[in-house]
C-alpha cells in the first residue's frame, strides 16, 4: 500500500515501481511476465524497486485480461462442521499450491442466502467449481453447468461431473461385519435426517448388510448430522428394551454424541456394554474423551485427486466425466473390544 496525493492509502502501482526503476511500464510488466524479453539489468532494477515499494503484481487484473480468472469456486452447505472443515482446509491448501484462489461459497439454509451463493460464484466467474458433499440443491449445480464451467463433485453423485467418492458401502458393510465377528447381534444405527448422499449410502448399506447377516438391526436418526443429532439417536436406542449392543454412527461427531449419552444419561460403559463405530477420522476421534473407532477419509488424499481431476478436465474439456473412488479404512481404537489389523488405503479410477 502506498500513499496518493491526497493522502489515501492504495496499492501501489506499476507505474510507481516504473518510476522508481526508472524504466517504462511496458518493462515492468515484461519482469513479472514469464518468459518475456527483458534484459537482466532492467529486470534486476524493477525487482529491487518492487521489493522497497512492497509492490505485488495484479492478478485478478492479469487474469481478466487473459480470459482466466484463477478463481475456484469451493460449495458446500455448513462447511465449518466436521469432516467437511478439514476438507475445505486440504482443498484450499492445494488449489493455492496451484496457483489458484479458491473461495468458498456457503449455500446457506434459506433462499436468500442461496440467491446471494449463486450470485456471487457465477459473478466473479471462477474457472472450475468443486461441489462438496452436503446438501447443495441440484439447481445450484445445474446453473454451474449452464455457465460453461467444469464442475468436480466430492461425495454425491452429479450428472456430466468428475467426481471423488469416498467407498461408503464397503465401509459401512465392514462395520456390520467387524460387530457380528464379535459376537454383537444386537446392532443401531444412529443415523441423520439430513439426508446427504454420503449419509444415506452409510446407513443403507449398514442396515442391509446387518440383516443380511441375520443381525437385529434399528435405526434411529438425529435431526442433524452432528453432536446433537448423534444424543437424539441415542435417546431412542438406548431407552428400547433390547438395546444394541454394539452402534453404527454415519459420522464421528454423530459417535461423540452417541458415546456421552451413553455414559452420562444411561450408564452405559463403552466398549463393555455398548460398541461403537464412527466414520470419518477427525482427529477429535483419538483424543482420550473418545479414542472412537472408525473409518478414516484423508482430506488430503482427496483434495489431490481433486486438483488432478482439475488438470485433466482444463487439459481437455471434452473428455469423458472420471471417478476415482477412495477406501475408508477402518482405525481401531478403544470404542470397539479388540483390535484388528487395517489394510493400507487405496484408490481405483473408474
Amino acid at each position: 500500500m502506498s500513499l496518493t496525493d491526497d493522502g489515501v492509502r492504495g496499492f501501489v502501482s506499476a507505474q510507481q515501481v516504473a518510476e522508481r526503476a526508472g524504466v517504462s511500464r511496458s518493462a515492468v510488466s515484461r519482469a513479472f511476465t514469464p518468459g518475456a524479453s527483458v534484459s537482466p539489468e532492467t529486470r534486476e532494477k524493477v525487482m529491487r524497486a518492487a521489493a522497497e515499494l512492497g509492490y505485488q503484481v495484479n492478478d485478478l487484473a492479469r487474469g481478466l485480461l487473459a480470459n482466466r480468472s484463477r478463481l475456484v469456486g469451493l460449495v458446500a452447505t455448513r462447511p465449518e462442521v466436521g469432516f467437511r472443515a478439514h476438507l475445505v482446509a486440504a482443498l484450499t491448501a492445494a488449489l493455492i499450491r496451484r496457483g489458484n484462489l479458491p473461495f468458498l461459497i456457503n449455500t446457506g439454509s434459506s433462499t436468500a442466502e442461496l440467491e446471494a451463493a449463486q450470485a456471487a460464484l457465477f459473478g466473479y466467474r471462477a474457472e472450475a467449481t468443486i461441489i462438496l458433499s452436503g446438501s447443495p440443491p441440484a439447481s445450484f449445480v445445474e446453473l454451474a453447468r449452464r455457465n460453461g464451467q467444469p464442475l468436480i463433485s466430492i461425495g454425491r453423485s452429479e450428472p456430466g461431473c468428475d467426481h471423488v467418492k469416498v467407498d461408503n458401502e464397503a465401509a459401512a458393510r465392514e462395520a456390520a461385519r467387524l460387530f457380528l465377528a464379535r459376537g454383537l447381534t444386537r446392532l443401531g444405527l444412529a443415523g441423520s435426517a439430513s439426508g446427504t448422499p454420503s449419509i444415506v449410502e452409510r446407513e443403507q448399506a449398514f442396515l442391509d448388510e446387518a440383516r443380511r447377516l441375520g443381525a437385529q438391526a434399528v435405526a434411529a436418526r438425529g435431526a442433524d448430522s452432528d453432536y446433537a443429532g448423534g444424543q437424539q439417536a441415542a435417546q431412542v436406542l438406548f431407552a428400547m428394551v433390547d438395546r444394541p449392543q454394539a452402534v453404527f454412527c454415519v459420522n464421528d461427531l454423530i459417535a461423540f454424541g452417541v458415546m456421552d449419552a451413553a455414559r452420562h444419561r444411561f450408564g452405559l460403559r463403552v466398549p463393555e456394554d455398548v460398541a461403537v463405530i464412527g466414520f470419518d477420522d477427525i482427529p477429535e476421534a483419538s483424543w482420550d474423551a473418545y479414542r472412537l473407532s472408525t473409518f478414516r477419509q484423508d482430506p488430503a488424499e482427496i483434495a489431490v485427486h481433486t486438483v488432478a481431476h482439475l488438470d485433466r478436465r482444463l487439459a481437455s474439456p471434452g473428455a469423458a466425466p472420471s471417478t476415482v473412488r477412495l477406501r475408508a479404512v477402518f482405525v481401531e481404537r478403544a470404542s470397539t473390544s479388540s483390535s484388528t489389523t487395517s489394510s493400507s488405503p487405496r484408490q481405483t479410477a473408474e
